[in-house]
Formats: C-alpha cells, sequence, structure tokens
C-alpha cells in the first residue's frame, strides 16, 4: 500500500471558471486578463474556438508562486455581438463544455456556424443544447440522432425566454444565460435542483431562492458586459483525486492548497466525511466572488461504503463519482448509486466504464439505467489488469488512483488522456510518493 505525503500547490486551475472566464471575455467590452488559466485540453479547446470566431485571444506563461508557470490569458472584444463568421467548423474537440456553451453565444451572431469535436464528442446528446435556443428564435440543427455537429443559424433577435431546465446542467444553464444576454427583454432560467452556480457569480446576476430549494437566475438582455479581471483558483473536480489518494494509502496525509470551495462544487467532501473521511478545510477566504481555501486529508482505514441516491447530491458530485466509486470498492469492497443517468452522457458512458474496469478487477457489480451496485470483491486478480480508459480522464484518473494507492499492478490503456483536465497528473502523484 503506498503512502503519501506533501504539499500540493499546482493543483491545475479550475476547468468550469475557465471555460466561463474565456467565454465572458469575448462577451465583455474592454480588455478580460485571466490569470491562471487551464492548460488542460479541453480549456485549450475553448481558446481555439474563440480565435476562430473572431476573437483576440493572446496566451502567455508568467512566473507564479513556488517556482510554478501560470498561464495569463488577455481577451480583447467590442461586446455581445463581436464574432465574426468563421470560414470552417469549429473544432471543439474532447469538449462538451466547449460545444455546448459557445452555442448560446453563436446562436445570437447574425451568421451561420458549424460545430464539431472528436469521435466521442460527436457521440453526445446536443438536443438539450437545441431546445431552448430554438425556442428563443435561433435556428440548431443536428445529426438524425440529436447529435453534433451542431448547425447554428443565429439572429441578433433572440427572443427573451422563461426556462425550466430539465435535469440540473450548469453548462445548459450557462448556454441559456450567454444567449439571453441578447435577447430583446429580461429572460429567467428555473433550476428546481441547484447546479454550479460560476456564471451567475461572474456575471453578477439577480437570483431568487424558492421555498423548494430551487432558484430563479434573471438576465438581462442587451445590457453590456464590461470586462473585468480574472483568477482562476484550483480545480476541486481534480483535487477530488489526491483526496481519494490521501484516504486510500495507509498513513497518508496531504495538504491541497487554494481551491475553489463553492458549494457547489465540494458536495464530495461532505459525502466523504459523512462516510467517516478524516478530510479538514483550512483557510478559507473569497478571492473574485468565489471561496477558497485549503484541503487536509488524512488515511482514514475504517471508511464506511458509499450509497448516493439523493438527486440533489447527484447534481453536486457528478464529475467526482468515478472517483468516489472508485474510492468505494477499494476501501470498502462496495458502493451504490442511483438517480446518475446523467453519467452516461459524459465523455464516456462512465457506468458502463466503471462497471466494466471493476468487473476485470475481480468485483462484483449490478449495473442499473441509473445507476449501479458495487457488491464485493470475490477474487483478486494474479497478474497484470489493462483497465480501458474510454478516451475519459476521469475514468483514467480513477483507477490510476487505485493502483498507486493500494499497489495493484494496475495497467492503463490510455494514460495520455488525463491531459484533458490535469496535465501533471501522474508527476503530482510521484512527488508525494513517501
Amino acid at each position: 500500500m503506498g503512502v503519501f505525503q506533501g504539499e500540493v500547490t499546482a493543483l491545475p486551475p479550475d476547468k468550469s471558471i475557465s471555460h466561463r472566464a474565456a467565454l465572458i471575455g469575448a462577451l465583455s467590452e474592454g480588455v478580460t486578463e485571466i490569470t491562471n488559466f487551464s492548460a488542460g485540453y479541453d480549456n485549450q479547446s475553448t481558446l481555439g474556438v474563440l480565435r476562430d470566431a473572431g476573437i483576440s485571444v493572446v496566451q502567455e506563461e508568467v512566473d507564479g508562486a513556488y517556482g510554478c508557470r501560470i498561464r495569463k490569458v488577455v481577451i480583447r472584444s467590442t461586446g455581445l455581438w463581436s464574432f465574426a463568421e468563421p470560414g470552417k467548423p469549429l473544432m471543439c474537440n474532447n469538449s462538451g463544455s466547449t460545444m455546448r456553451m459557445v452555442a448560446g453565444i453563436l446562436a445570437a451572431q447574425p451568421f451561420r456556424s458549424e460545430l464539431v469535436g472528436d469521435s466521442s464528442l460527436m457521440k453526445r446528446p446536443m438536443k438539450r443544447v437545441a431546445d431552448p435556443l430554438r425556442l428563443m428564435g435561433a435556428g440548431i440543427e443536428l445529426s438524425p440522432s440529436g447529435t453534433a455537429p451542431v448547425r447554428i443559424s443565429g439572429t441578433r433577435d433572440l427572443r427573451p425566454i422563461e426556462y425550466r431546465l430539465p435535469v440540473p446542467s450548469a453548462q445548459v444553464k450557462s448556454l441559456v444565460a450567454f444567449a439571453a444576454l441578447h435577447a430583446d427583454g429580461e429572460s429567467r432560467i428555473i433550476e428546481s435542483i441547484r447546479s454550479r452556480d460560476h456564471t451567475e457569480l461572474m456575471l453578477g446576476l439577480d437570483t431568487i431562492d424558492q421555498p423548494d430549494g430551487g432558484r430563479v437566475i434573471l438576465i438581462p438582455g442587451r445590457k453590456s458586459v464590461p470586462a473585468r479581471p480574472f483568477h482562476i483558483p484550483a480545480d476541486p473536480s481534480a483535487a477530488c483525486f489526491l483526496v481519494a489518494l490521501g484516504l486510500l494509502g495507509g498513513g497518508s496525509e496531504i495538504m491541497i492548497r487554494d481551491v475553489c470551495l463553492n458549494p457547489t462544487r465540494v458536495e464530495f467532501i461532505a459525502v466523504l466525511t459523512g462516510a467517516g473521511a478524516h478530510i479538514v478545510l483550512e483557510n478559507r477566504r473569497v478571492i473574485g466572488g468565489e471561496p477558497i481555501g485549503d484541503i487536509l486529508v488524512r488515511s482514514t482505514p475504517d471508511l464506511k461504503p458509499l450509497v448516493i441516491s439523493d438527486k440533489a447530491v447527484i447534481a453536486g458530485v457528478i464529475d467526482e463519482l468515478p472517483m468516489l466509486s472508485v474510492l468505494s470498492a477499494f476501501a470498502t469492497g462496495a458502493f451504490e448509486v442511483h438517480n446518475a443517468e446523467e453519467l452516461r452522457t459524459k465523455e464516456s458512458d462512465r457506468i458502463n466504464a466503471v462497471v466494466f474496469n471493476l468487473e476485470r478487477l475481480g468485483f462484483d457489480c449490478e449495473q442499473y439505467p441509473d445507476g449501479f451496485r458495487v457488491i464485493k470483491r470475490r477474487c483478486r486478480p494474479t497478474g497484470p489488469v489493462s483497465v480501458e480508459c474510454f478516451d475519459d480522464h476521469r475514468i483514467a484518473m480513477s483507477f490510476a488512483v487505485a493502483a498507486s494507492a493500494t499497489g495493484e499492478a494496475i495497467e492503463l490503456s490510455q494514460s495520455e488522456v488525463v491531459g484533458v483536465s490535469f496535465p501533471d497528473f501522474f508527476g503530482i502523484i510521484d512527488l508525494l510518493k513517501s
């Protein structure tokens, strides 16, 4: 069993906030400076799409604390209608966030555009993108199966909308908000289960809390967005992998610095502490409207099996569920999740991906349309086992953590895919090994 000790000060910048900072910068009047921008493939895809759609984007590296290099992005724009008709399809690569949120902006531009991606992204559902934009007056064409390419006939005459999100989705909420900024009148987005709220915070949108726990977001139409600087905190979804590493590794203690502690992003910590995990949040403060702080994690050999089914909790841990499931399986021999059908529409079918690999590693599992159950581990492999990553960075990192912490001979089919969100993942694990 591995032992991991040390302090992490160079966790990847938050993917979600990086995407939104770049997109808001492209919609703002003036010069937007973004420090600590993510170097991950997905966020670089967003910058590439903005460049190809006529936005001035300059990226450089500057010296940061602890000897690390900080990416600085400078975006120059004249406001909501600064985009130019691209002369080719806009390549989003593997980034569903890019494709979905950019669609909301392009729907308001007076030209035709097309969004495409890699083979994985071209299979992911995009009907939830098309529905609200069509209601607002944009022309949206999808493939016969409801997937990309997303062909957009934009218009400067978008109608304001009152839109109730059919499922919790921060990406859909954001794309509607970006489109609504261009509409002729105030729009309202209604969510019955709250999803991550970075877009609302970064745009300074007014919100109304509902008695049922939901929220209404108000978006003024055709109101200029002034440029402002953004600093991107460390990604809590990336921190989850190091938290799991510390919990699984015997005698481990890891301090993770300057992590975004937005309540809509750290539900996984509440889930784990509820199961007995030794996790402490320290040095809390607020920077740029986002709460940040440090996470101290110590190994917890008596972790309780995780059972997750509450829809609000699922919405808060949807990106961390692969790691939570693998952590619980290896720590306790059991895990169960329901109401998580959204996992089937991520970079891979994550329900199938986790179950497929756990069964290869000797676990008995049951799979359901909306989740799965790990029953027990019936046997341990006698030799190395190849884990299929399914082109999915979170699947790769989840099983890599299990391999590092337990010492089991697990080989990844695509270790390079971790670069989508966490380019220094393996290097940080090596630095933490005692």
